[in-house]
């Protein structure tokens, strides 16, 4: 005898991907620009935030949120570790977004105190150049 909501029939069903929104952001200012983005544009934005935001730093975010590459400021590392590490950060950080792929032209740059990283995003959405 079988309950009546049990069934032998396996039912699968696919997660449907809606294209990410955010509100639009001027990154040369950091200021919001009062339109809201959509597809690629979204995830460039998400990127832009996390990256700055520092994880465990603000309780409204959960861990999986942020970036830890403040960490490396001002530390008397090597070019290479420097590297290494701050790739292990962002893709850390990044590879929360069910949007982004991978990762891949990385690179980093240092000026005084302040840490340069750029990259590229693959995404679902395409391609998307990250500068922070």
């Amino acid at each position: 005898m079988a309950f009546p909501f049990e069934t032998d029939d396996i039912v699968e069903t696919e997660e449907i991907l809606k294209a990410p929104k955010e509100y639009g952001i001027d990154f040369a200012t950091g200021q919001l620009t009062g339109k809201i983005v959509e597809g690629a544009e979204a995830i460039k934005v998400w990127i832009y935030n996390t990256l700055r935001t520092s994880r465990y730093r603000y309780n409204i975010f959960s861990w999986d949120y942020g970036s830890e590459t403040d960490d490396l400021i001002g530390q008397p590392y090597s070019k290479e570790y420097l590297s290494m590490e701050a790739k292990r950060m962002v893709e850390d950080c990044i590879i929360m977004n069910k949007y982004v792929t991978s990762i891949t032209d990385f690179s980093i740059s240092t000026e005084d105190d302040k840490l340069n990283i750029s990259f590229t995003a693959n995404s679902l959405f395409g391609e998307v150049e990250i500068n922070v």
